[in-house]
């Protein structure tokens, strides 16, 4: 609370500052007003989570904001394809909800796929149980009701089954409120949920929803922290996928929730583990993994029944299903090559037992372990720092401008910083060309291993041990994903362009891994390190008439190192992928011609298509896939050296070079922001700033 007072008054001081600066359009003026609206950030925490439908996602995430009804769980199912996101209503105390909604496009082309996946499924032999009939079945009746299958496409696009969402043709997002949880979560649930046509719910709206952002009023968890409710490996629908994708790559943390009973081995969410691995790892920012075991209540009885006795048994039972966790976890090479050991912690809660404890105080329900992991998620004491050395940055660089003594140690200093300047970027930019040689050598090497292992990669897809119809089934579906067939309901997916560009990927994890660490420093710390020495320059007499533009230096150093560090942590995102992403470029060509194939001996003719057109571009098509990288790579070290330089050489010659004339007079905010900054830092010592 006294970083947010400190943090509310130190913004009302650079509001009066920023209007004292005077309204001539010259360059200092600029600067300082384009500084100033730069204080503001607001860095939210993501935290995904995943876990197939009855493994208490819902009651797991109820219990740890402390919102007893928010998220229904029991009565109806989850279903699979909705991503949930929970956040803070910092607007007023109404429980609120936006609905997004996919396309009309979108659906219709949904629509067309899943009547050809129903088609083919018949064509196996009407296989009711089969997955994607199910889930044909189930998205189709939740929408329409049991006589879809005796409706055409466009008899399925018709407006009357949309009279209720008019939002969904309008393409705008539905909003609703609520009092309470509970009234809120009733109003929500035919578009997060699956159940029958019965009661007051005649039609389930879900198939048609992309994301629900749910917003709680009053609380302190989620004010800086996002949880979303995550499917399993993204979507079919592209506009879902590309959503899951972008959210799952944003995640600082993500919880793997399942049922402790088959927390070892329940395959499931595991599998949900290994396919998001690159999403969250190279290709993302996640730096913690916590596999959460849930109902850890519910365990068989020990002998002793005393509740002493039950409590033991429960905890020890909860400390050896943590140990098979971790042993599990060791195993995943796939994902070891994203995270590290250090990175996975395991859990074991029981949402019922934390709001009301029978058998196990409530610490020993691990929620709280939970709450107070997020309670440090939404600590903005580096925030508030942040902010607060930024005002003391500009306020000393606005009142040692306006000292109008010592031009020429001003001079001098100047053309010293600027040659220290290119000295230390020197330093930055050999690491970094070892680096791009580094990733060309591996590169190569995938290259060539993709170059001779193509037919290999083709033959696990395209002749699978699958009957006939089946395989013709999953291979159209394939070639209509554009290379990609994601089962919903199992989260299985088949990637084909990830699988041609998996030699290329395992060629360079190890070394992404460790440049892009979403742990440690990026580069091996080379940019952390570059520092123009301001600090040890204000120990000295001389430069005693600079000591303020010397303050404002080694702030905005500071300053522009945290943002360089966030421009690399999204562009390395796009860096990763770009290898599956250009592969699956070079092949969308063979896709277009697959999918016109039609008439007799269609299996034969789209495995034919496929395997032309890879090895007729195979010598083109890996190559490409590695300049693209090593283009990508080479442009965000040049942009981060010359957004460097150029920042730090404008921020010299403006704090140095420039005139004092019309700059305000600052001298008391100054010396409030200071003490700020002092109870801040913990330390009366100022020669820490």
């Amino acid at each position: 609370m006294a970083d947010e007072i400190i943090l509310s008054k130190v913004k009302t001081i650079m509001g009066c500052v920023d209007q004292k600066i005077p309204s001539q359009d010259n360059k200092l003026n600029n600067f300082l007003r384009e500084k100033i609206n730069g204080l503001e950030t607001d860095k939210r925490e993501v935290v995904g989570v995943f876990g197939k439908p009855g493994a208490g996602k819902s009651s797991l995430i109820n219990a740890v904001i402390g919102v007893k009804n928010l998220l229904p769980s029991g009565r109806v199912s989850a279903c699979t394809s909705v991503m949930i996101k929970v956040e803070a209503n910092m607007q007023n105390s109404k429980y609120e909800a936006d609905i997004e909604f996919i396309t009309e496009k979108e659906w219709t082309d949904e629509l067309w796929f899943l009547n050809f996946l129903g088609d083919n499924v018949d064509q196996v032999g009407n296989q009711k149980d089969d997955d994607d009939r199910r889930d044909i079945v189930e998205k189709l009746s939740a929408l329409y009701g049991e006589d879809w299958e005796k409706r055409s496409c466009e008899e399925l696009k018709d407006g009357k089954y949309f009279k209720e969402i008019p939002e969904f043709q309008l393409r705008k997002k539905k909003i609703l409120t609520g009092g309470s949880a509970e009234e809120l979560s009733a109003k929500l649930v035919k578009y997060t949920r699956s159940g029958p046509k019965d009661g007051e719910v005649k039609r389930w709206y879900w198939p048609l929803v992309k994301c629900v952002t749910i917003r709680v009023p009053n609380n302190d968890l989620l004010k800086h922290v996002t949880i979303v409710d995550l499917p399993g490996n993204g979507d079919r629908n592209k506009g879902r996928d590309k959503m899951w994708q972008q959210v799952v790559g944003s995640c600082s943390t993500v919880w793997i929730v399942t049922d402790i009973n088959r927390a070892a081995s329940e395959p499931e969410a595991w599998e949900i583990l290994k396919s998001a691995s690159s999403f969250m790892g190279n290709a993302g920012e996640c730096r913690h993994i916590h596999f959460i075991c849930t109902k850890s209540d519910l365990i068989e009885d020990s002998e002793d029944h005393s509740p002493a006795g039950v409590r033991d048994f429960i905890l020890k039972a909860n400390d050896q299903a943590k140990k098979e966790v971790r042993e599990e976890f060791s195993k995943l090479n796939t994902v070891k090559k994203h995270f590290s050991d250090e990175s996975f912690e395991v859990f074991t809660v029981s949402s019922k037992e934390f709001l009301k404890p029978k058998l196990l105080d409530q610490d020993d329900t691990e929620i709280p372990k939970l709450q107070n992991f997020l309670q440090n998620l939404n600590d903005r004491h580096s925030e508030t720092l942040n902010y607060v050395s930024g005002a003391l940055g500009i306020l000393s660089l606005i009142q040692g401008a306006s000292r109008r003594e010592g031009a020429d140690i001003k001079t001098a200093v100047c053309t010293d910083l600027k040659q220290e300047m290119r000295h230390e970027l020197g330093k930055i930019r050999e690491p970094m060309k070892e680096t791009y040689q580094g990733f060309k050598k591996c590169l190569s090497e995938g290259v060539e291993k993709s170059k001779s292992s193509w037919e290999k990669v083709l033959k696990s897809v395209i002749h699978p041990r699958k009957t006939g119809s089946e395989l013709h089934r999953t291979l159209k579906a394939i070639v209509e994903g554009d290379g990609i067939f994601k089962k919903t309901r199992t989260h299985e997916e088949i990637n084909l362009n990830m699988k041609l560009s998996a030699c290329l990927t395992e060629s360079i994890d190890e070394k992404f891994k460790k440049t892009f660490s979403n742990e440690g420093k990026p580069f091996n710390g080379v940019l952390n390190s570059f520092s123009l020495d301001t600090k040890k320059m204000r120990e000295k007499t001389v430069y005693k008439d600079v000591e303020l533009q010397l303050i404002f230096l080694h702030i905005e150093e500071e300053k522009m190192k945290t943002k360089l560090n966030k421009i690399i942590r999204d562009r390395k995102k796009e860096i990763y992928s770009s290898l599956t992403t250009t592969i699956q470029t070079a092949m969308q060509e063979c896709y277009n011609d697959a999918k016109q194939i039609s008439g007799t001996g269609i299996l034969q003719n789209m495995r034919d298509t496929i395997v032309k057109h890879v090895h007729g571009s195979k010598d083109v098509m890996f190559q490409e896939a590695k300049d693209v990288m090593l283009n990508q790579l080479r442009d965000l070290m040049n942009d981060i050296l010359e957004n460097l330089e150029k920042t730090m050489q404008e921020s010299i010659e403006l704090s140095l070079k420039t005139d004092a004339v019309s700059i305000p007079d600052v001298t008391v905010e100054l010396e409030m922001v200071r003490n700020h900054h002092k109870e801040l830092k913990g330390s009366p010592d100022e020669e820490n700033h």
